[in-house]
């Protein structure tokens, strides 16, 4: 039997999609601002004609990017980047979860031990004492000063332990019974069915690992090993004076706008998530929620 719904019903769902699409817009309309501007003309962007529609249509800005050394090693350093830390951030999360979501009578110390990694989350060091043990230990100009530090995010498995727990304990005991070990039941039963976790946490670890920018500032001493992130906030918030070093790249600057180089690389610059993201999607939702609520 289908259910009649009332006019109350049926006016505050209109209402609710009207007020989520106009979010959706509003989140929506400085992304769709940006790439307006990277395929503009120079003097339409310098008069600022250019609004939500691209005025003088043109891959100026996109083929001049294409060519920028500078631009092109430093999305490959981001690419290994979350290759590197993504991988090292889904193994120790998953180490750290499994054991931690046990009963109390199978792991001992796991209330003390789930506090230590608390206390990290919510204390750290500090920037200056990191800095130092960092340097100490000979990690500057290199993929592991980024990767490294935050090897281990807590929120992530935090969210991974509560997974963990609401799984159904017949399925893991009836594992151990047949002769499985915990090894061999982590890989086999539990990951296989923590599917939507995993998802959210690699996606959570993808988008920060692309998006930091600061640390590839602070432990990068020369700019051709920042990652893209770190190379983009110093393009945003100064002229990209390498540009004016080649007479010839001197000549292709007269006839762009600044603006929309700098346009057309953070479009570029978040096209991989814009890639990623639907195969996750999927995932995403029931993931978060799973993982957010404790038994």
């Amino acid at each position: 039997m289908v259910r009649q719904l009332t006019f109350g019903r049926r006016l505050f769902a209109g209402a609710n999609y009207l007020f989520l699409a106009v979010l959706a817009a509003v989140c929506l309309m400085p992304l769709i601002s940006v790439l307006a501007v990277s395929f503009s003309e120079a003097s339409a962007i310098t008069s600022g004609q250019v609004k939500l529609w691209p005025v003088g249509f043109t891959f100026r800005s996109y083929s001049f990017v294409a060519t920028k050394d500078a631009f092109l090693r430093s999305m490959l350093i981001s690419l290994e980047r979350v290759g590197i830390g993504t991988t090292l951030n889904m193994l120790l999360t998953v180490l750290v979860a499994y054991p931690l979501s046990k009963e109390r009578a199978q792991f001992r110390f796991r209330t003390m031990y789930a506090w230590v990694f608390v206390f990290t989350m919510l204390f750290s060091g500090g920037l200056i004492p990191t800095y130092i043990v960092v340097k100490e230990l000979g990690l500057l100009d290199s993929i592991w000063a980024l990767v490294l530090p935050g090897a281990l995010p807590i929120f992530n498995a935090i969210l991974l332990l509560n997974f963990f727990r609401g799984l159904p304990k017949e399925l893991i005991d009836a594992s151990l019974i047949d002769g499985a070990g915990q090894w061999q039941t982590l890989w086999r039963i539990v990951l296989p069915l923590s599917m939507p976790a995993l998802a959210t946490i690699t996606l959570f670890s993808v988008v920060g690992h692309w998006n930091e920018w600061f640390n590839g500032l602070i432990y990068m001493n020369a700019p051709e090993h920042y990652p893209l992130a770190s190379y983009l906030q110093t393009v945003i918030i100064q002229r990209d004076l390498s540009l004016l070093v080649d007479p010839q790249q001197f000549k292709l600057m007269t006839e762009m706008s600044d603006r929309g180089l700098k346009a057309a690389q953070i479009f570029l610059g978040a096209v991989p998530v814009f890639v990623l993201y639907p195969f996750l999607q999927r995932y995403f939702m029931s993931g978060i929620v799973m993982g957010s609520v404790k038994e």
